[in-house]
């Protein structure tokens, strides 16, 4: 476990991931905590003054003309906290709040937000002690950032409301605080706030859906070659000079790693040795690095507005570096909510074509030569059949979830807040794209692996049987008769997901990309 210092000037995608899903220890930097005092002394000086400035003397949202004087606003700072964790429905996994967590830290940090050193402090001392607010799936539209998710975090700040321990069982947050040696913190001018004011939930979300989406596009252009390989396809669509006469990167690296995967097969190019030969493959195996790249570059897109969001300070107001302190709408999360349902769109197509490939493979009709449903005893046995079935229902919930969330917008705040951006719901659906696109993979390797081991007397490429061979020792059988499939697609899914197949290949193929 590694430590990640928090500075003034944001974070990385791979800081994120390390404290969301690997529990590595945070510290504040020595600049940030000068940061912190510096902006604090700045907001201090205006709560003083007589004039009301908007969150350190004032209501908030559509309550902002109200001046509240000094001896209340302790009270707004807790009211806004208890009374905005409204959050309702399921509880948001363990790595998503903490990656939320971590992401307000991080513009706490910069001293841009008014925010005491102490309080940054109990907030790393809380991610370090491995404690988890209890958040809940709705509750935020996305502006003014992620509230009700973030409201709850700030609740057990203040040792209030429910959280769940290192070990996984929930308590209320101030019972854990204890036992772990942290003071609660009392919230003033400001700070309650600051702690709401961010599109750090979703943010988190893209980081890590960035990071799971490049190891699944490296898995479908694996699963794509293994199925062009089990239907004798040619490779010769695949060649570096037929993708640089249209330039987009993606492509051309999807391509070349099938081309890596495909090296050195005794199966391709048999497409013209059949009773009724094939001029060319069907568009799914055809077009695979197409549809694989054009993904890949919608990924690069969404990974240059998750860096641009990682080094922003999101809150409002803000204490500028003049010392000014102003109200402002970066709040708001159309940037990451675009790119969110974008990713969408682009995994239910990628899942959608791995699909139609898997259906080939089972169809006699079109799989030449293959039994039906890859079959032990087609008719007593039915093989895979129902397994296609499972892959399709993911596809078709993919499709539903690929309607863009960010398209919509209910007016909030008695119409102060008129315009929101929805970006939390489109990350909380990419979440289950990307789980459903893991899945759907799976059935492809699981079905491709097969048909492969089906054509006997042909040689499949040393990457290939290295795949199977790995997706065999992690105890998913090959073919045979029917069993219980469950099980056996549930460890691939399993072997996909923890990048085995990955692992597996490499080692042959060189690095892909």
């Amino acid at each position: 476990m590694h430590t990640v210092v928090v500075g003034t000037s944001g974070t990385t995608a791979d800081d994120v991931i390390a404290v969301a899903r690997e529990g590595a220890r945070i510290e504040l930097s020595a600049e940030a905590v000068a940061a912190l005092a510096a902006a604090r002394g700045i907001v201090e000086a205006l709560a003083a003054k007589p004039e009301p400035v908007y969150g350190v003397s004032t209501g908030f949202g559509a309550l902002a003309t109200r001046h509240i004087s000094p001896e209340l606003r302790a009270q707004l700072q807790r009211n806004i906290v208890r009374s905005h964790a409204a959050g309702m429905g399921p509880r948001v996994e363990r790595e998503v709040v903490r990656a939320l967590m971590f992401l307000r830290l991080k513009t706490v940090a910069s001293g841009r937000t008014g925010v005491r050193p102490e309080v940054a402090q109990t907030m790393a001392d809380i991610l370090n002690a491995g404690i988890t607010p209890v958040v809940h799936e709705y509750g935020s539209l996305g502006c003014s950032g992620d509230l009700a998710p973030l409201s709850h975090c700030a609740l057990t700040l203040m040792g209030e409301g429910d959280a769940e321990g290192p070990d996984g069982i929930v308590k209320p947050a101030g019972e854990l605080l204890a036992a772990h040696g942290i003071a609660p913190v009392e919230l003033r001018e400001k700070e309650g706030l600051a702690l709401l004011n961010g599109t750090d939930g979703m943010l988190g979300m893209l980081v890590m859906a960035l990071a799971d989406l490049r190891r699944l596009y490296v898995t479908a252009d694996i699963t794509a070659a293994l199925s062009l390989e089990a239907l004798l396809g040619t490779d010769k669509v695949l060649a570096p000079e037929l993708h640089a006469i249209r330039p987009h990167p993606g492509q051309a690296a999807a391509a070349a790693n099938m081309s890596a995967v495909l090296k050195g097969s005794g199966l391709t190019g048999h497409f013209q040795e059949e009773e009724a030969p094939r001029v060319q493959d069907a568009y799914s195996v055809r077009c695979a690095p197409q549809v694989a790249g054009a993904g890949r570059d919608t990924l690069a897109h969404a990974g240059l507005v998750a860096d641009r969001e990682l080094a922003s300070a999101v809150d409002n107001p803000v204490v500028l570096p003049d010392g000014r302190v102003e109200s402002n709408g970066n709040f708001h999360g159309a940037p990451v909510a675009y790119v969110l349902d974008f990713l969408a769109i682009a995994a239910a197509d990628l899942g959608s074509i791995a699909e139609r490939r898997t259906d080939r493979l089972l169809d006699k009709n079109r799989s030449h030569g293959l039994p039906p449903f890859l079959a032990d005893d087609a008719g007593v046995d039915s093989g895979l059949m129902i397994a296609q079935y499972t892959q399709a229902a993911l596809v078709s919930e993919m499709k539903r979830l690929a309607v863009p969330a960010s398209a919509d917008s209910i007016p909030s705040s008695a119409m102060q807040e008129d315009h929101v951006s929805m970006g939390w719901s489109a990350a909380r659906k990419l979440r289950t794209t990307v789980a459903n696109l893991n899945r759907i993979l799976a059935v492809e390797l699981y079905a491709a692996t097969r048909a492969i081991q089906l054509r006997r007397g042909l040689t499949p490429a040393p990457a290939s049987q290295a795949a199977i061979e790995a997706l065999r020792g992690a105890g998913v059988e090959g073919p045979g008769p029917d069993r219980f499939l469950a099980p056996d697609l549930e460890a691939a899914d399993a072997f996909v997901r923890d990048g085995k197949l990955i692992a597996a290949v490499e080692p042959v193929t060189g690095p892909l990309a």
